[in-house]
């Protein structure tokens, strides 16, 4: 799938799915509409995410869901992932790209518009920009915390690759951040600590795809 068509992008963290799996959250996520599935799982051994990455691509695949690997393109390559999400402190996205080809999704995470032409310029299909909101979760630009959905405007005029907002995205504020050029939003808690993770997903899509509707704090316009 192409990131432009993404609405809802789910990031993993068993840390967070209580006393469920990994898995089981991700089969909720599909059943809610989910378009894309980061395997993260920075904590977990690389043969545990390698294992781990296995169920998860037969989950996805079946549903044409889209699986990206956080950082390690050597776990993406084993699990035929369709592709990988490199940060401003991993491999570079050129590198990115010459190891996994033309044909696979690469995503890099940016919180400043030089960063954003730099990865576009580099080769990446998308941008993760955040923080957008304050966020106690991990690996998600933590010294940028709280860039907003002004960050995202910003970003969106100079580039013209698609445009993931992540960082304490809810389904209350997540219209802000798409009505500022967001073709997606990805979350980790919101969806991952859920009582009801399919629940939450559809209502994310339905806050990106009428963001007007949902506003959180916003004006109608």
């Amino acid at each position: 799938m192409n990131p432009a068509n993404w609405r809802t992008y789910l990031v993993t963290q068993a840390s967070l799915s209580g006393d469920r799996t990994t898995p089981e959250i991700v089969r909720a996520a599909i059943d809610g509409g989910v378009d894309a599935v980061q395997l993260r799982e920075k904590d977990a051994s690389a043969r545990s995410r390698y294992e781990l990455g296995r169920e998860l691509r037969e989950l996805t695949a079946e549903a044409g869901v889209d699986l990206l690997v956080n950082d390690r393109i050597d776990i993406a390559q084993a699990i035929d992932a369709d592709g990988v999400h490199v940060g401003q402190s991993d491999l570079p996205v050129e590198v990115a790209r010459e190891l996994l080809g033309p044909d696979a999704i690469v995503g890099c995470s940016t919180s400043t518009v030089d960063e954003a032409r730099d990865a576009e310029a580099a080769g990446a299909d998308y941008l993760g920009v955040g923080a957008v909101y304050d966020t106690s979760s991990k690996d998600v630009n933590d010294d940028q915390a709280g860039v907003g959905p002004e960050r995202i405007a910003e970003i969106a005029a100079a580039v013209s690759i698609p445009i993931v907002g992540i960082g304490g995205i809810t389904a209350d504020n997540a219209g802000p951040v798409a009505e500022a050029g967001a073709a997606s939003v990805a979350v980790i808690s919101e969806i991952t600590a859920a009582a009801d993770p399919q629940a939450v997903t559809e209502s994310l899509a339905v806050a990106v795809e009428t963001p007007t509707a949902v506003d959180a704090g916003g004006d109608d316009r």
